[in-house]
């Protein structure tokens, strides 16, 4: 009777309208989305993409130097002259130099992403340097817009203060008033005194 009640049980929810994901959700633990994931186990080897960037940048720049250039000269020039003149039992690579060839391609395989990574990492810096320069110059300018608007908001306060050539114009005016609101006789006598 147990089965025939599950049964009856999973019509009647299907019936209800219950999705098939809300049925099997009851089977898993659940998630909390408060903690951190478990890590899942990877078969693959894990490395550091911070320390592989920087060590391919490191041969990225010695790859694009002259110390370079003359090793990998030097090392080819030896490598075919020894080829080529020491005797036949010691030579590793006979005159097509295939093995120099497979060498020199399988450096050049390695070289070229090893640059473009480190091109990709100079890039990503450059652009965050230019994104803090960008909000640099933004600040500046708002600084100086808002220095301007306080010069300005000084010299029109400025154009209002009593200057000494102003205070000396309107004392110089008071004085004539004074002079000439003063009857003949008491200017006579202010002489005199």
């Amino acid at each position: 009777m147990g089965a025939e009640e599950r049964d009856v049980g999973r019509e009647r929810s299907r019936a209800n309208g219950a999705s098939a994901l809300r049925r099997g959700a009851t089977d898993r633990p659940r998630v909390r989305l408060d903690q951190p994931r478990a890590p899942r186990r990877t078969f693959l080897p894990e490395y550091d993409p911070e320390a592989f960037g920087r060590l391919s940048e490191k041969i990225a720049r010695f790859l694009g130097t002259g110390r370079f250039l003359v090793w990998m000269t030097a090392t080819v020039i030896v490598w075919i002259t020894w080829n080529v003149t020491a005797p036949g039992a010691w030579r590793f690579d006979r005159y097509p130099f295939i093995f120099l060839t497979l060498a020199l391609s399988l450096q050049a395989s390695y070289a070229a992403p090893l640059i473009l990574l480190a091109q990709n990492r100079q890039a990503d810096r450059d652009r965050i340097t230019q994104e803090q320069d960008r909000k640099q110059n933004e600040r500046s300018i708002a600084d100086t817009e808002y220095l301007t608007r306080e010069i300005a908001a000084l010299r029109l306060g400025l154009g209002e203060v009593a200057t000494r050539d102003w205070l000396r114009s309107e004392l110089q005016d008071l004085q004539r008033d004074l002079e000439q609101r003063q009857p003949a006789g008491a200017q006579s006598d202010e002489r005199d005194r």
